[in-house]
């Protein structure tokens, strides 16, 4: 008979091959750092609680065809300790044969003993399942926005990414068309970029080492009613984590800062000159996410980006407003749980969610594992 139960360092291969083929869509078995990235997340990442476990499905013959991992994350809300779930990859094989493997899985997880449990990379199929267990789906932390900055640039990316890599051999061509598109303007054109003398020059970004970003992102994330409680250690250690995304391109850690040197902000974003950079982090004074923005378009354009993106939190969407992003839904955040004052956090927008409160800081969003990157 079919059961649920938790995972295991036995189910280690059967999981990462499952990994591999349906989620990275690659063929073949799991490359080795794959198999052993697994194992550190998810059976020994320092932040395991005993009480609460990744998940697999095991079918009648004992094969293992389902697997759903759980990040435990601590929280607080109000100065109340709060134990909260990520819930992170979801893969079942055997949808056909099994359609309700899945919903069994989700279903297990949420019967858990944390009090919140949510995901920031929620598919549309998963989030069917996510509804009719009374999920929440927080639509304005749902949305990525999109900077272009270099719009011939980014149309060769996009066909590149699409289609194949011999497209960037017409790299050269592009930059010229975007020097041109640059000079001349085209007034408030949402397609291009073109830096100005602004508010924003009063205001510089630095390199942060890791100790000095974590410090400061452990000040601001108070700002939230809802947030994880990070120490100093934990956030390094996902610090490290996110530096490795190869897929998404090198990483970039700035600190915002006002005249006088007093920190405002940071952003976190990978990206190569030409590319699409994505932006892991952004957190800001109150008030001052506008500034913060505006320094992590202007970076990402100094570098030679081609455009850059990230996920939407309340507070940033409404500061983003003016600045030429476009907006689309690749994937939702969604809530669930039992307790009234944790939901209505979540839905009116003053939770701390998504990056680093999430699963976008592991190297399971982004990075290759061993295999080459065209």
């Amino acid at each position: 008979m079919s059961e649920i139960r938790s995972f295991i360092a036995d189910d280690l291969v059967s999981v990462a091959d499952m990994f591999h083929r349906f989620l990275r869509k690659k063929d073949g078995a799991a490359t080795d750092d794959l198999t052993s990235y697994l194992r550190a997340i998810f059976l020994e990442n320092s932040n395991i609680n005993p009480d609460i476990h990744s998940k697999v499905y095991v079918r009648d013959d004992g094969r293992v065809s389902g697997f759903l991992g759980v990040l435990p994350v601590a929280m607080e809300l109000n100065g109340r300790n709060i134990q909260a779930a990520v819930c992170s990859s979801f893969v079942a094989e055997d949808r056909e044969t099994d359609p309700f493997a899945g919903a069994r899985l989700l279903r297990e997880v949420l019967g858990g003993p944390q009090e919140l449990t949510f995901g920031e990379t929620i598919n549309d199929v998963s989030a069917d399942m996510w509804k009719t267990m009374r999920g929440q789906l927080l639509a304005s932390y749902s949305l990525d926005w999109l900077r272009i900055l270099r719009p011939a640039s980014f149309g060769l990316e996009i066909a590149a990414d699409r289609f194949s890599s011999t497209f960037r051999a017409l790299t050269p061509f592009s930059k010229i068309i975007d020097r041109t598109i640059s000079a001349r303007g085209h007034g408030r054109a949402l397609s291009y970029y073109a830096s100005h003398p602004d508010k924003v020059d009063s205001f510089t970004d630095d390199d942060a080492s890791d100790t000095e970003f974590a410090r400061l992102a452990r000040e601001l994330v108070g700002h939230f009613p809802l947030h994880p409680v990070w120490t100093e250690e934990s956030l390094l250690h996902m610090l490290q984590h996110a530096k490795r995304k190869r897929l998404h391109g090198e990483p970039v850690q700035r600190i915002v800062r006002a005249r006088g040197g007093r920190a405002v902000g940071l952003f976190l974003y990978h990206g190569n000159p030409t590319g699409i950079g994505r932006t892991l982090q952004i957190m800001a004074v109150p008030g001052q996410e506008q500034i913060v923005i505006d320094r992590l378009i202007r970076n990402a354009y100094d570098r030679g980006l081609a455009a850059i993106r990230g996920r939407t939190q309340p507070a940033l969407l409404r500061a983003m407003l003016g600045k030429k992003c476009t907006f689309l839904h690749a994937s939702s955040t969604i809530v669930h749980s039992r307790n009234a004052d944790l939901l209505k956090a979540a839905t009116d927008g003053t939770a701390f969610l998504n990056g680093f409160c999430g699963e976008s800081w592991t190297r399971l969003i982004g990075d290759s594992f061993g295999q080459a990157v065209e």
